[in-house]
């Protein structure tokens, strides 16, 4: 095969894919390579992405093939594929298929959508594989052999699924899903509130891959999207073309009023069709909002979990785990038993710092849809953001507790240096037209530059009615500044905030990273601006790294300016860069 310069993907031999973005054919290339490649990095010229066993597993469930896939890859190439590539998606996708989860003990499905059968049959075509599942221990509590596989109690089917993939097997799981109560979720052509409201392409596109064409092995899965595109759209439109009772999990019970806002303003739904289930409102709905935090408490640590009943309430027919990525292990034993419900996850990044993004593969579904956050900006769909690293000296008193402090002090101590507050004091003189959110970790720290700023402070303490008061007054523009700890980090939606200063994090959790920035993306007429302060020659620095490299696999631009340790800094003054 020739070379052909004209061509946007660079196939490498440890199955890495290279876009170029500036190529004619980079947009078709894209397209063609999400069904079995994953996204990792997406600056500004060249996107990577990577073929791995579970995106090749992804593209075997929805009926591509190996020949597909390498069709694909030959057709957008501009190099000759390196040898042995193509011969191992045989491979790898081959094993898609060989065990199958069928409805019946003996493999009957003849069973209505509503009719499920109380046992599920594993099987496979060979022997041997049936030997392997036999013998591997993870798997004995949840398998009961009989002549033709495996019995499996339909509570353990996502748990089954979990540890076969593990073990390198996926299972083609052809059980049916319950159809759930119906319910007609018309969307508006006009908001409730009088804007005009149409869907954007790619909310279409991702609700599209999630529902397929109704066969085995779609209807479930994961959207990731940046924060600001219109998340809780693609949950709307899936829910109107599902037309069923519908659950919706979220963070806070901030969210969970954001969320039956955006429904009752943009679909036909009344009042009386949306529901609140939180420590607040205990209602039950065809459509109910529910927080994490509710549906997991339990009055004691060995005590059954009183809420897992909500899962239970209604004949849903759809469950939407918004922030999948934060899903608490309590809500994935249940949802590994709620297999038979259709499951839509929205998040804006899939990185778990436990590494337990399996999980949300196996239990909730493959990410399905996943499109680059500078694509977005690009097109005016979020906005554009400036992101910047200011350094900062400890005080000398701080630096002999500093270095004879254990690494967990360490890290507080330099989260926690004074010399950030007049920081904070000269960004927010320097940018009054801005709405601002200063966000970070440590309460003392944070109730510290409330009192400085004269603005209010928003922590997990505070009650929800005082909390959704202060979010109001940040929209209406009657606060330009508020403080927040954490608890900002996810579900909020505040679209006028132009800029975010984070005086401390979570030990460099990429996760965060992603969702504090997501805070000031919403669309707007002025530029986003996003500043981390970080102590100069303290831990801060190498967690500090961690985030850099989130930002810049997402092509957004970060500088690194240097303040100097004295008072407050005027802007040209010691010839050092202001922001």
């Amino acid at each position: 095969m020739a070379v052909n310069p004209e061509k946007p993907l660079i196939v490498q031999s440890d199955r890495t894919l290279l876009l170029d973005v500036h190529a004619e054919q980079a947009e078709d290339a894209r397209a063609a390579i999400l069904p079995f490649a994953e996204l990792e990095k997406s600056p500004e010229h060249i996107h990577t992405y990577r073929i791995t066993p579970l995106s090749l597993w992804n593209a075997a469930s929805a009926g591509l093939t190996p020949a597909d896939v390498t069709q694909t890859l030959n057709h957008y190439t501009r190099y000759p594929i390196p040898a042995g590539i193509t011969e191992s998606f045989m491979d790898t996708m081959s094993r898609y298929g060989k065990i199958r989860l069928v409805a019946g003990g003996a493999g009957n499905d003849s069973q209505t959508p509503d009719e499920m059968p109380d046992e599920l049959l594993l099987t496979a075509c060979d022997e041997a594989v049936l030997a392997e599942i036999e013998a591997a221990k993870n798997l004995e509590k949840y398998l009961t052999k009989n002549a033709s596989g495996f019995a499996v109690r339909l509570t353990d089917r996502g748990s089954v699924k979990r540890e076969l993939i593990r073990l390198g097997w996926p299972v083609q799981d052809e059980a049916p899903f319950v159809r759930g109560q119906p319910l007609d979720v018309p969307l508006r052509e006009t908001s409730a509130s009088g804007r005009p409201f149409a869907l954007r392409d790619y909310q279409q596109e991702a609700a599209r891959s999630v529902l397929g064409a109704g066969g085995p092995g779609t209807g479930y899965g994961v959207v990731v999207m940046p924060c600001g595109s219109g998340k809780t759209i693609v949950g709307m439109l899936i829910m109107s073309l599902l037309q069923c009772n519908t659950l919706i999990l979220t963070t806070n019970v901030a969210a969970v009023h954001q969320w039956m806002e955006e429904i009752l303003d943009k679909t036909g739904l009344g009042q009386d069709q949306v529901a609140e289930y939180t420590g607040n409102s205990k209602s039950v709905a065809p459509v109910t909002v529910a927080t994490y935090q509710v549906i997991t408490w339990r009055p004691g640590r060995d005590a059954d979990f009183p809420h897992f009943k909500l899962f239970r309430e209604r004949q849903w027919g759809l469950i939407i785990y918004d922030e999948v990525h934060l899903l608490p292990a309590p809500v994935f034993r249940v949802t590994a038993e709620l297999q038979a419900v259709r499951r839509l996850g929205l998040t804006a990044t899939l990185v778990r710092e436990d590494g337990a993004e399996d999980a949300v593969f196996s239990l909730v579904g493959p990410k399905r849809y996943d499109v680059p956050w500078k694509d977005l900006e690009g097109k005016g769909w979020i906005a554009e953001a400036f992101c910047s690293e200011i350094r900062i000296d400890l005080p000398e008193k701080l630096k002999i507790p500093y270095a004879v402090a254990t690494p967990r002090e360490k890290y507080r101590l330099a989260s926690e240096n004074p010399l950030k507050d007049e920081a904070v004091l000269q960004l927010t003189a320097n940018h009054r037209e801005d709405q601002i959110l200063v966000i970070g970790q440590y309460i003392k720290q944070l109730e510290n530059l409330a009192r400085l700023l004269d603005v209010p402070i928003i922590t997990g303490k505070t009650a929800n009615g005082e909390r959704e008061r202060i979010y109001r007054a940040f929209k209406k523009g009657e606060l330009r500044i508020i403080v927040v700890s954490k608890v900002a980090n996810f579900a909020i939606d505040l679209p006028d905030a132009s800029m975010a200063i984070q005086v401390s994090g979570s030990f460099g959790s990429r996760q965060e990273e992603a969702q504090r920035l997501g805070r000031i993306l919403r669309p707007k007429k002025r530029n986003s601006r996003f500043y981390t302060l970080v102590s100069r020659y303290t831990v801060e620095e190498g967690f500090a790294a961690n985030r850099q490299k989130f930002l810049a696999e997402h092509g957004y631009k970060y500088s690194i300016q240097h303040w100097a340790a004295l008072d407050t800094p005027k802007p040209g003054e010691r010839g050092e860069t202001q922001p």
